[in-house]
């Protein structure tokens, strides 16, 4: 049989309209769509089809069912053959083996202790003494018992342990639950210790409604504000969006979908009627986030903070929108409002009201360059054309591409053809920056190179607009700590000085360097990656020691912390490292450039085991044991391919480093 995990991913994934669609001339009449039944062969659009529901009805006939009953009916399937036909339409791979057959799943402990956690953390939220301060910060909040409970809130208490024992009763130990990321232990800890404590606690879902992770707010001056479970087998962040198992049926009833920065605001709007809302669970959305989305709804608004980090977060996620086909609008909120603080203030009409003054994700971006004079001269004309032309070629829908096409030449003044040809001429920079999605979409494009540059995106708040333009990069070190001497070149350019004649120059790259440097060069940028790189790859697993070193010491720096005092807690060989960074031309990475990295990083962890299974295998004797190591091989090589292209435009094979 089928598991019925399986079966739902496929329903879920599964467009009806599409799918009948094949097989019935369908017009779209307000929320359905209509055509002539197939069943009773009839002549009027008296066969409805309906997104939001997954179903189809016929009025004569009386014919219905859902997307599998409709291909069973019209192809004369079995049940497996209709999960499988339409799996093979969505790109999930259907295996129907034998109920005996099928093995357990290897996640469900996880599943239980996460949901054991989230029931003790609630208990701790109602405990009359030990959650009163986090009662009291939710009453703070605007949130009240009600809230709690639908939303299933609670409270880590500061005893670093309580969960741990409790768990403990309940038969886990300290392997499975560190396995789901409850607890952690550091190095020089003797025992374990609770990961959240002292924050309010969200629980966090994955599309099917199973807890995968949780998400602890700090209550007070706690950094960081906001701490996630960290990657494990079944959390991983940026497949995941916070409210998704609850909201995807209001996403299909709305036709629209609603990105928020954070689980508070997500919360807020739910609780005022606006429940097709979802947050990500960082800042700007991942590749796989935006095909989540597009699986329940086209248009997608995004309603982040007003501050500059949420201007920035809000173009970049446009952009992976783009590129799977959505219609992206972007919604402005008045200067120092979030949408929690405006729907608490304002209510749920006002908000409605915003959502309907919402504009295009490109007209929003020439509105900003218009408002700082960007078109009122030749050379700003070009730099804002430079701005907006990878939101361009990143409009997948022809339509969507011709419209902004359109709209640039209007505001130019220039001939539309001419910039549909520049929209195609990548720039060299651009081309070494194709995207992980673009890759997997365009098997012959050109994949992005590990030199650590990048394109100008328009993925600016208003200082990415200043008439002078705007440099991301670290300021260039000064002259070497201690005590050498000021004067870091000779008249050759050399470095002079004994202490550092052998060091100024980094040693030749390692084949690990490339990913690894990208990596580092955008710590510089935004010390927040450092946090973000280290849920999934921690400093011990980069293996050139130079990036492992840089890495690490970013990682614990104070965010405020000046650079030079980063530096000088670095051996002489790094320290030339961290200079040679900091003297080229400015440096900007994408969200998902560090995406594409952190994949390449996941691949070579895969590749790794897959090497010691296939040499496991050359030495294994026993046939069970072999044809398990197999399977182990066949499934590893599998996640290679989703994860990343396999070759490059050449054809050479990709080798995840």
């Amino acid at each position: 049989m089928i598991p019925d995990e399986t079966v739902e991913r496929v329903r879920e994934a599964a467009d009806i309209v599409e799918i009948v669609g094949e097989f019935v001339p369908l017009r779209r009449s307000g929320g359905t769509w209509r055509g002539a039944c197939p069943f009773h062969g009839g002549k009027n659009p008296n066969f409805s089809v309906s997104p939001s529901h997954g179903s189809y009805h016929c009025f004569v006939c009386h014919e219905s069912g859902d997307v599998f009953t409709f291909v069973r009916k019209r192809l004369g399937l079995d049940w497996p053959s209709a999960v499988k036909y339409i799996g093979d339409k969505v790109g999930i791979e259907v295996v129907d083996a034998p109920r005996r057959a099928q093995a357990p799943d290897p996640n469900a402990p996880n599943y239980e202790v996460l949901a054991a956690a989230a029931e003790w953390f609630q208990q701790q939220l109602r405990d009359d003494s030990g959650g009163r301060a986090a009662r009291d910060y939710l009453t703070s909040r605007g949130l009240d018992e009600a809230a709690w409970q639908r939303f299933g809130g609670g409270f880590a208490p500061r005893d670093g342990q309580a969960l741990r024992r409790h768990l403990h009763a309940l038969g886990a130990d300290d392997a499975r639950q560190l396995e789901a990321g409850l607890l952690v232990q550091r190095e020089g800890d003797s025992e374990p210790r609770l990961r959240f404590r002292g924050r309010v606690m969200f629980p966090i879902h994955d599309e099917l409604g199973r807890p995968v992770g949780f998400g602890g707010r700090a209550m007070g001056d706690d950094t960081p504000k906001y701490l996630n479970s960290p990657e494990s087998a079944v959390f991983q962040k940026r497949r995941t969006l916070y409210g998704l198992h609850t909201a995807k049926q209001s996403m299909r009833r709305a036709g629209r979908a609603i990105v928020v920065e954070g689980y508070l605001d997500a919360i807020r709007l739910a609780l005022a009627g606006i429940e097709e809302v979802v947050a990500p669970l960082g800042t700007a959305l991942t590749e796989e986030q935006a095909q989540l989305l597009v699986r329940y709804a086209s248009e997608v608004f995004l309603l982040y903070d007003s501050d500059e980090a949420g201007q920035k977060a809000t173009f970049r996620s446009g952009l992976e929108l783009l590129r799977v086909k959505a219609t992206v609008r972007v919604v402005s909120l008045p200067d120092g409002e979030d949408p929690d603080s405006f729907v608490r203030q304002q209510g749920r009409a006002a908000m409605e009201t915003q959502l309907g003054q919402a504009i295009d994700l490109f007209d929003r971006q020439v509105q900003l360059l218009e408002r700082r004079g960007w078109f009122a001269d030749l050379r700003q004309r070009r730099n804002a054309i430079d701005k907006l032309l990878p939101t361009i070629r990143a409009a997948r829908a022809p339509l969507t591409r011709d419209l902004y096409l359109a709209r640039l030449s209007a505001v130019t003044q220039l001939d539309k053809a001419t910039l549909a040809a520049e929209a195609d001429a990548l720039p060299d920079r651009e081309r070494r920056s194709t995207t992980a999605g673009e890759a997997r979409a365009h098997p012959g494009a050109v994949v992005r190179s590990d030199d650590g540059d990048g394109p100008p995106p328009f993925d600016g708040p208003p200082p990415e607009f200043a008439d002078s333009g705007s440099d991301t990069s670290p300021a260039p070190l000064p002259p070497p700590p201690g005590d050498a001497k000021p004067a870091w070149k000779g008249r050759r350019g050399k470095p002079q000085g004994p202490e550092w004649q052998a060091t100024a120059v980094p040693p030749r790259p390692s084949r690990d360097e490339p990913v690894e440097r990208a990596l580092v060069r955008a710590m510089l940028v935004d010390r927040g990656v450092a946090e973000r790189v280290a849920e999934r790859h921690p400093p011990d697993s980069f293996r050139d020691a130079r990036y492992r070193e840089l890495f690490d010491v970013l990682l614990h720096a104070p965010l405020d912390e000046e650079l030079e005092r980063v530096a000088d807690r670095l051996s002489p060989e790094t320290f030339a490292v961290l200079r040679a960074m900091t003297e080229g031309a400015p440096f900007e990475m994408e969200s998902s450039d560090i995406g594409f990295s952190l994949a390449k990083l996941d691949v070579r962890v895969l590749e790794s085991r897959l090497n010691e299974v296939r040499t496991a295998m050359q030495q294994e004797g026993d046939r069970d044991a072999k044809d398990q190591l197999m399977r182990e091989a066949h499934e590893l090589a599998t996640e290679i391919r989703r994860i990343l292209p396999m070759r490059s435009t050449r054809g050479r094979k990709w080798d995840g480093s």
